[in-house]
Formats: C-alpha cells, structure tokens, sequence
C-alpha cells in the first residue's frame, strides 16, 4: 500500500530532470537543492492538496534515481526502461526501495520538524502515528542525574582526600565510588562528578552524580572562611609572665609565642596555614587564646595571688 502511494501512478511518467526542474548537466548539489525545495513543498503533512501526495512521490522516485550515479547513468542512456525492474525504481529486482540516499535525520530537519519522513525510514510509513496521535520519532537520551548527601570529616573537606561513597541508581544496586573531594569544600557545597548518573538510553550519555556535602565538626578547630581558628587555654601566670606554645595545625604542629600580658581572646596569627583551595591563595591560622583560671587554690597561693592583685591597677577603670 504505501509503496503504492510513493510510485508514480500512471503508466507515462514525468521525465525525472522535469519532476525535480533541474537540466540534465545538474550537479548533485542541484539535484539534492531541487528535491529539498520539493520534499519541503508538497509532503503531505504540510501540504494538504489532492495533487500533493502525487508530486510528493514524483519528487521523491526522481531524486532516489538521479542521486544514484548507476541509477542516472542507466536513466540518461535508456530512461524509464533504465530505471525499471521494480515499482521503486531500482535497476534490479530485490533492490532497495525510495528513500535509500537520503540522510533521515537530514530530511526531517529539511521537512521543519515533521516527523513521518523518519517514521517512514522506520517503516511506520509517511505521517505514521502512535496510539496517542503523535508522530513517534527514535531519538537517544541523556541519563538522569543521581543527588545524595554525605558527609566528609573536617579535615578531609580543609585539605582535600578521598571518600568512598554509595550510589544507588535507577536498578536499586548499591555502586560504591571513590570520590576526590578538593580541599576547602564548605557544607552545603554541591560537588559534581560528570559521567557517574544513571545510564543514557540509546546511545545518550551517562547523568552526572551531585553529591550534596555536609562537613562533620571537629573537636578543636573550626573555619572562619579559609582561615582555621582553634582555641588555646593558658594560665593566668602564662598570660602575664609570656610563654611559648605547642598548637596543632591542619598537618603538623607549630610553636606559638605568647606576649607577656595576653588578654583571653586575643588572636595570634600563623599566616598561610590555613585551608588551601586549588588556584587561591591559603588562608591563615588563628590560636584563639583563653586564660584558664585554676578551680581552686592552696591558701598559700591564694593569698600570694590577692596581695598580687591589690597592687594591680584596675582594668575597668574609665571604662563606664
């Protein structure tokens, strides 16, 4: 039936220079400009004239023989009787039918988004529709992305390293995948691992994962931005008389001097040791210092430290 519906009915057909208006020296990219202009103005989803389905397939008969360098040597040589041998103008029985040389994808772009052309190709036939009334077109598809939260230890996120994570997809199996987390991520921070979502679906590429990080607190440091800060207790007699400390870092340790007469809260800076992120400068270090005064004294000390403090000026004075 539908090979009824491309051939040219009637048993003298148009001479194909004639269908497509093309002289017989045309070039290829003459012969296919013809038929583009043609296929665009009588296919029959488009054009809706009696006579469009008819010169559609005139159209379409000349373009499948002149855009076959046998099919138009045999054609310009012996014409009709050329082309003959079977309804769809192939030189020999059980060739293959219309349609052969033209790129589906091309034509459907060529025909403004009508989809029959490639239905046809498919062998649904010009303007086939699905259960629904809509043209059915085979195209690929990108995966769905796969979105999970985890949480990385403090360190881990401040200089980077790798966690293991588990990702179920669309199947439900549990896939594990070692992630490199760069240093400075923050919580909330979405970390994108192209390529590692669900699967395409006709040759479509892979989702991507997105994993949503939460930074777990750590017991002594906290952030600031890039700088990391952490607390230093010391004594009253340290605060007073200066000392030197031993502070952890990120990696490693570092010796901190206290001046003589440190207030609590006073920042003393370690530059660049802070968290480092790729391509930015580090940021600094920060020991928080905190005068811890002593629970409880011996009489003798207590006393020693009140005749101390009766000498000492008042550091209120003026204040308020």
């Amino acid at each position: 039936m539908m090979a009824g519906l491309l051939y040219c009915v009637g048993t003298m057909p148009r001479d194909y220079y004639e269908v497509l208006g093309i002289t017989r020296g045309a070039s290829d990219d003459d012969i296919r400009k013809a038929h583009r202009r043609l296929a665009k103005e009588f296919h029959p989803d488009r054009n809706k004239s009696p006579e469009a389905a008819k010169r559609f397939s005139e159209a379409q008969e000349a373009y499948d023989t002149l855009s076959d360098p046998q099919k138009r040597k045999a054609y310009d040589q012996f014409g009709h009787a050329g082309a003959a041998g079977n309804p769809f103008g192939g030189g020999q029985p059980g060739a293959s039918g219309p349609w052969q040389n033209v790129n589906p994808e091309d034509l459907e772009d060529m025909l403004g988004g009508l989809g029959g052309i490639g239905d046809f190709l498919r062998g649904g036939g010009v303007g086939s529709r699905g259960r629904t009334g809509r043209t059915s077109r085979s195209t690929s598809r990108a995966g769905s992305n796969i979105e999970i939260e985890t949480t990385v230890d403090f360190t881990t996120a401040a200089v980077g390293g790798v966690r293991s994570v588990t990702v179920r997809g669309e199947d439900g199996k549990p896939t594990k995948i070692d992630v490199r987390i760069p240093p400075g991520v923050s919580s909330g921070s979405p970390l994108r691992i192209a390529g590692r979502g669900n699967p395409g679906m006709g040759g479509g590429p892979a989702g991507d994962l997105i994993l949503h990080i939460q930074v777990a607190p750590h017991p002594h440091f906290r952030r600031d931005g890039l700088d990391i800060l952490i607390d230093v207790p010391i004594t009253i007699a340290e605060a007073t008389l200066g000392t030197k400390v031993s502070v952890p870092l990120l990696k490693g340790m570092v010796d901190v001097r206290v001046p003589v007469g440190t207030s609590s809260g006073t920042r003393l800076r370690v530059p660049g040791k802070g968290i480092a992120p790729l391509g930015k400068a580090a940021g600094d270090f920060y020991a928080v210092i905190k005068i811890a005064a002593p629970p409880s004294l011996s009489d003798q000390d207590q006393k020693a430290l009140q005749e101390i403090g009766e000498r000492l000026p008042n550091p209120r004075e003026g204040l308020w």
